[in-house]
């Protein structure tokens, strides 16, 4: 198996390095402010500036009986560090022996394998086994081994700090308002359209993508929602839905599908990103098809003045 090491080796620039760390779930407003601080100071010292991110959560290695859900994809995350400013984005595995590095230990590694010169690290970081490399751990190593840290204030909102845990509870609460705030962009997902029951189109007149996702992502709150749908890098008005099809199961898995407005296409085995834009309602059962149909054109109708005025 490829260590850290060799990680980092095959895929680093060339020269010294500004370098920020962290497993940056959601890329959100805070970490924005992280990568700005990093590209910056980056330029001002004329190196080059670098994130490194997990490939999965640190939690599942160090709790694997814990489910995590996380809020974006490491493809994701890797093309929006990008585009905050990271010029290199280095995916790192968090092993058991990475997990039992000593921050100073871990820090000697990016100085040999990174040319590290200057560490940007956010509010409350801790680096290293049992998080005992702390900003002041931090800075006194950094005297030591002979490179800068820089520490980057919260970035809140009113009195509230932006964190991916604060992104969760909002997005499983349905606020996807205060997501969107948090996130700088709206929540987004992407799955693989595969074959549902057809009784979208058949039953109901609502022909939908059912999508395939992956375990470890989070979803919204069960409900229907003004969403936008990329196929094939176009973007489409669509109403999406999270839940278990109460009217026609009684105990089914959670789904996540979408009527995608003004389309007409064979879509399965492609690739579709939802970015979800406002609830419109929860997920309720009805009485019949014919109630849930009545419903769906109504739910529709919102839709599309709500997409209209959101882009």
């Amino acid at each position: 198996m490829i260590n850290l090491s060799e990680e980092i080796r095959n895929a680093r620039p060339s020269g010294p390095t500004a370098v920020t760390l962290g497993v940056f779930d959601g890329v959100h407003l805070g970490h924005n402010a992280i990568i700005n601080t990093l590209k910056a100071d980056a330029i001002e010292l004329g190196i080059t500036p670098v994130a490194l991110t997990f490939s999965s959560h640190p939690l599942l290695t160090l709790k694997p009986r814990l489910e995590i859900k996380e809020l974006t994809s490491l493809e994701d995350r890797i093309q929006l560090l990008n585009n905050a400013g990271a010029e290199y984005v280095i995916p790192i595995n968090f092993t058991n022996d990475v997990s039992n590095l000593t921050a100073r230990e871990f820090l000697v590694l990016l100085k040999r394998d990174l040319q590290l010169k200057h560490l940007v690290i956010g509010p409350n970081f801790a680096l290293g086994f049992e998080r005992r490399g702390t900003a002041t751990v931090l800075q006194k190593l950094g005297s030591e081994l002979d490179f800068s840290v820089k520490i980057v204030d919260p970035y809140l909102i009113g009195s509230t700090t932006i964190s991916s845990t604060n992104i969760r509870q909002a997005l499983q609460t349905g606020n996807l308002g205060k997501v969107s705030l948090m996130l700088g962009r709206y929540f987004s997902l992407k799955g693989t359209v595969i074959r549902g029951q057809g009784r979208g189109g058949e039953e109901l007149g609502f022909p939908t993508c059912n999508l395939s996702m992956n375990k470890t992502q989070i979803l919204p709150s069960d409900g229907i929602f003004a969403a936008w749908a990329t196929v094939k890098n176009k973007r489409y008005k669509a109403a999406a839905s999270v839940g278990t099809k109460p009217t026609f199961e009684s105990d089914g898995a959670r789904v996540v599908e979408a009527y995608i407005l003004d389309f007409d296409a064979d879509v399965y085995g492609l690739d579709i990103r939802l970015e979800f834009v406002e609830t419109i309602r929860n997920q309720q059962k009805f009485n019949s098809a014919d109630e849930l149909i009545s419903q769906m054109k109504i739910d529709v109708d919102q839709i599309k003045g709500i997409l209209t005025e959101n882009r």
